[in-house]
């Protein structure tokens, strides 16, 4: 009996073998699957990267100066020596409201010509005019030059001899955890892996499987002796490198174009993006085994994995943000696990609930789509 399983298994790994050196060389003739799982995450990791930024700088507003006082200029040169701030000068409020329906500038400052006056008594007011075409943008900008303003009026007083605001002076002294560069990069480059894992797993799966239906190349192999666990496995073990060249890349971008740091174990980073990988790869295969059309499965893996892993994961949106009811899909995605995961272990270290947490979900997810992606791929002729 022994004999008998040992030739068996033999039989398995030489045809299993076969058959990855097949989709290998088949991988590295496409050129379109090449372009898609190496070139593409590449693309992305420089769009995202340098392209794309949550940060708000080179705020630009136009200044109405009705009062040319000392104070009144000592005000302005505040604005313009900050590295938020890119301020021009506009000869009214007419001008200034102009300029903002042009476009040419986000919102507009009015100091009044009793802007000394009022200062000397105590009470100084500046009027700020914002866009609120972005309601997030405008927000920050009213919240920046808040706080620029309260630096303003704090060293003009200590200028002045005075106490401002009355009372005991209280120094706050901030701190930015897990992002102590305070840059947006840091932020969206980690949720870059989620992004280019679902990318090559998932949509450039089941483009391919969906190709080898059309064609009727799988047809082909099952009249052989080849089992569909063997045709599997031998169709995503490439892709899997490939994905896993993908994290290999974003995390030298990281590193070396981004400075991010890794703070938490890079083994569990492995761990952590090997399970996604072979979540990504079971959506793709059950994809393309419901559908066998590789339009239509291009199409649902779109907008089933990638579009979901950008918009609900919380790769670009906090999800609790979100209505409940979306919050409930957000929680239902796995990579929504993974990008909790990986910036977690990027930014914030081994916090071990949450690794363990998270590492679990995501076995479970691999686990059950790779059950049913074998389940519906069987070894027979419609």
């Amino acid at each position: 009996m022994t004999q008998i399983q040992t030739q068996t298994q033999s039989r398995f790994l030489t045809r299993l073998l076969s058959l990855i050196r097949k989709e290998t060389r088949q991988l590295l003739r496409d050129r379109s699957n090449l372009l898609i799982g190496i070139g593409l995450p590449i693309i992305l990791i420089f769009i995202f990267g340098y392209g794309v930024s949550l940060d708000v700088r080179n705020i630009r507003l136009a200044l109405v100066l009705d009062d040319r006082s000392p104070a009144a200029t000592d005000f302005v040169s505040g604005l313009t020596l900050s590295r938020y701030f890119n301020p021009v000068h506009a000869d009214s409020v007419t001008a200034a409201e102009q300029m903002m329906q042009a476009g040419t500038v986000e919102g507009f400052v009015h100091l009044s010509s009793d802007f000394a006056r009022e200062l000397s008594a105590g009470q100084a007011q500046v009027q700020l005019v914002v866009s609120g075409s972005d309601a997030t943008r405008a927000g920050s900008i009213v919240n920046y030059f808040s706080e620029q303003v309260g630096q303003w009026s704090i060293k003009a007083a200590d200028r002045q001899g005075v106490s401002s605001p009355p009372g005991p002076r209280v120094e706050v002294v901030d701190r930015l955890w897990f992002n102590v560069a305070n840059t947006s990069s840091w932020f969206l480059v980690p949720g870059l892996i989620v992004l280019i894992m679902t990318l090559v797993g998932t949509f450039l799966t089941a483009m391919v499987m969906a190709r080898e239906w059309e064609r009727g190349t799988l047809e082909a192999l099952f009249v052989t002796p080849v089992r569909p666990t063997e045709v599997l496995l031998a169709k995503v073990t490439p892709y899997f490198f490939v994905g896993m060249l993908g994290l290999g890349l974003c995390i030298i971008a990281a590193r070396v174009l981004f400075d991010v740091p890794i703070v938490g174990a890079p083994l569990m980073v492995v761990i952590g993006s090997t399970l996604y990988m072979l979540v990504a790869l079971g959506i793709g295969l059950l994809i393309s085994a419901v559908t066998r059309n590789q339009f239509l499965a291009s199409q649902i893996a779109l907008l089933a994995s990638f579009l979901p892993a950008l918009m609900l994961s919380g790769f670009v949106f906090d999800i609790r943000n979100l209505p409940l009811a979306v919050q409930v899909i957000c929680y239902a995605l796995p990579a929504t696990y993974f990008m909790e995961l990986i910036r977690t272990l990027f930014l914030a270290g081994d916090f071990w609930p949450l690794i363990i947490k998270d590492c679990l979900i995501l076995a479970a997810y691999a686990a059950v789509l790779l059950g049913l992606a074998r389940f519906v791929t069987r070894k027979s002729l419609d």
